[in-house]
């Protein structure tokens, strides 16, 4: 039986929408599998790492009837990868085997059962389903995913809090040294829903969504997230756990603070940087009436100085911080303009956008 005919373009851009979850090394051999079902003309791919399942259809040639099966899906990725773009390919089933030709060439692939692979339990119940455009969540998880922690003992920190309430969907992330917030405004009004979506999730998501036009279709349940998006359907694990308030970590009535440009803030840093110490990673800013001095130095006795004029006439401050949390946040900002609000040397600095009060990015001073 012929499973599917197609260019090599638009079956490996099928496969790779929902490959990036396989695990190459997995306890169960299948999830390294692709799920196929085929009815009438249409092809369903499904794949899970048992906590994330994604699952697309195509429209794509071939004999009519149903058929499953599952085969490797990065195999078949990379020998889709060696053959030309518009070479047209076939899938065809004998066996327990599936034999891919294209052009001259021809691949006899294992394949294991498809009542075998292990379909993700979806939730009983889920909430009310909202949409917004794809780019803006897409701009939204660009925002705040640095800010993500990795591997942190408090797994609740290993993702990003999703708050949606009346019209606004609130973005937050934190590894406990600094804080990324930025919100959106919806269409509709929806009940307070709270939920934080897994780190592995977050990755896939950004990987996925387009800065096109088209809207992503979001439910949430008690342990579950749905999210529908160009013909996918994407169903992940939450994370369980108390997020910190983040309100409470965002400082409010900084007295002292001061707007400049980001290019020239983000390349000083990176200078100064460059003669940080490898573990800490601190400079120094001094802030007073019309200069802002960055400063490094390291444990070879080497040292950086730069300086940027500024419009302030606040107070004089000598604050340190790891220059990699504002290096992050700087390069993940697409404006102009940049406030930095600060009160001492001991106090969280507040780094916002002056055009949009929708994102907030709070960093802890270290000691140097």
């Amino acid at each position: 039986m012929i499973v599917l005919k197609a260019t090599q373009e638009k079956l490996l851009s099928v496969l790779q929408s929902v490959a990036g979850i396989v695990e190459k090394r997995h306890t169960l051999p299948i999830l390294a599998n692709v799920l196929l079902r085929k009815t009438a003309g249409s092809l369903q791919f499904t794949t899970s790492d048992l906590e994330i399942q994604i699952r697309t259809t195509a429209e794509l040639e071939g004999d009519s009837g149903s058929f499953t099966t599952t085969v490797g899906a990065r195999k078949m990725i990379d020998i889709l990868r060696t053959m030309p773009a518009d070479q047209t390919v076939s899938l065809e089933s004998s066996q327990n085997k599936l034999i891919l030709k294209g052009g001259k060439s021809k691949f006899t692939l294992q394949t294991l059962p498809a009542e075998d692979f292990p379909l993700v339990q979806e939730a009983p119940s889920f909430g009310p389903t909202f949409s917004v455009p794809q780019k803006t969540l897409k701009d939204l998880l660009n925002q705040v995913s640095f800010a993500m922690a990795v591997h942190d003992i408090r797994y609740y920190l290993n993702g990003i809090l999703f708050v949606a309430e009346g019209k606004q969907l609130s973005l937050v992330a934190t590894d406990g040294h600094r804080l990324a917030y930025a919100s959106a405004m919806l269409d509709v009004e929806v009940p307070r829903q709270e939920v934080i979506l897994p780190r592995k999730t977050v990755l896939e998501l950004q990987r996925l969504l387009t800065d096109g036009e088209g809207a992503i279709e979001m439910q949430f349940a008690n342990n579950q997230a749905k999210f529908a998006f160009d013909g996918m359907e994407f169903v992940t694990k939450l994370v369980e756990g108390k997020f910190p308030d983040y309100n409470r970590v965002i400082p409010k009535n900084h007295k002292n603070s001061v707007t400049l440009g980001r290019a020239p803030l983000l390349a000083s840093l990176q200078r100064t940087a460059i003669l940080t110490s490898e573990k800490f990673k601190g400079v120094r800013l001094n802030i007073e009436p019309g200069t802002l001095r960055v400063a490094s130095n390291n444990a070879e006795q080497e040292e950086a100085i730069d300086e940027l004029d500024i419009d302030y006439g606040g107070d004089a401050i000598e604050i340190g911080f790891n220059v990699t949390y504002l290096i992050d946040a700087l390069a993940n900002m697409g404006q102009d303009m940049v406030k930095l609000e600060l009160a001492d040397a001991n106090s969280s600095a507040l780094v916002t956008n002056p055009d949009n009060a929708a994102f907030k990015y709070v960093v802890m001073p270290m000691r140097i």
